[in-house]
């Protein structure tokens, strides 16, 4: 993608009748796209190199680059959206060459398990990977700048009219308040919790995506919609853990989830939230 086009990314995740969102939308260029991807990166990964190739104990399948992408073996099957085979489908359209060897595996994920993904992590294989997404760090967030458009119009697309105009206010007021935060805490929940559309992504019937957190914001004065976005994400995730089955302990992620969400919020009044 040449870079000149990656600010107008930005154009195009407008909410389809935010004609005001689409204004402030226009103010952030290359070095907010920047910072984003930044942000993400330090969110998922503290800004560490080792961290583009993880995989998280208690979990079947390694996350990795600045966003943690996932990545299933052939025919695996879990709730969560896999990620990792359309961002190599993306880097490649994007004139990355790929290591050889993804090729020859088809893209599918080819270690059975977390200890053989370690083991392997110094081979030539996993460190040809490693190279290729430090240096695809640019188009990496751009391709999560485009998962979440296709999340945006997949969300609100079915939606009836009434309900769709009262997320997108939401949505405008937490732009209207920072346009900087507000783009990047909707980007980085749909990216970190998806978009909340999925059947398969629920926990006994109940989702965690930005459809839950959007209808869960109560309603709040215009300069503090990101604050009301973070109460409401919060609470959404504190019922994804005790909604969880008990095997995933998802209560050990939960502080860190916490601290990601006070990430969307200015930095005063996260100061005094400390």
């Amino acid at each position: 993608m040449p870079k000149f086009l990656l600010p107008l990314i930005l154009l195009a995740l407008l909410l389809p009748s935010g004609l005001n969102a689409q204004a402030r939308f226009a103010t952030l260029g290359a070095d907010d796209l920047q910072w984003l991807g930044a942000q993400i990166f330090s969110n998922e990964c503290s800004r560490q190199l080792d961290c583009l190739l993880s995989w998280n104990v208690g979990e079947d399948f390694p996350s990795l680059g600045i966003g943690h992408f996932i990545w299933y073996r052939e025919g695996q099957q879990e709730p969560f959206e896999e990620s990792f085979p359309a961002l190599l489908n993306f880097l490649q359209q994007q004139g990355h060459t790929l290591p050889g060897w993804l090729e020859t595996v088809r893209f599918e994920q080819p270690w059975p398990d977390r200890d053989s993904f370690l083991a392997a992590r110094q081979d030539e294989q996993l460190q040809a990977l490693a190279r290729l997404l430090e240096t695809s760090m640019a188009d990496q967030t751009a391709f999560i700048l485009e998962r979440f458009r296709v999340s945006l119009d997949r969300l609100l697309g079915p939606l009836p009219t009434a309900t769709r105009s009262a997320l997108e206010a939401h949505m405008d007021a937490m732009l209207r308040q920072d346009a900087r935060l507000g783009a990047y805490a909707l980007i980085d929940y749909v990216h970190f919790k998806g978009d909340g559309s999925k059947p398969s992504e629920r926990y006994q019937g109940t989702g965690w995506g930005l459809l839950q957190v959007l209808q869960g914001m109560e309603n709040h004065s215009s300069h503090m919609a990101l604050q009301a976005f973070a109460a409401s994400a919060a609470a959404v995730l504190e019922q994804r853990v005790a909604l969880a089955p008990p095997e995933r302990d998802e209560q050990r992620w939960l502080a860190g989830w916490h601290k990601r969400l006070q990430t969307y919020v200015p930095a005063a009044d996260n100061a005094g939230s400390q």
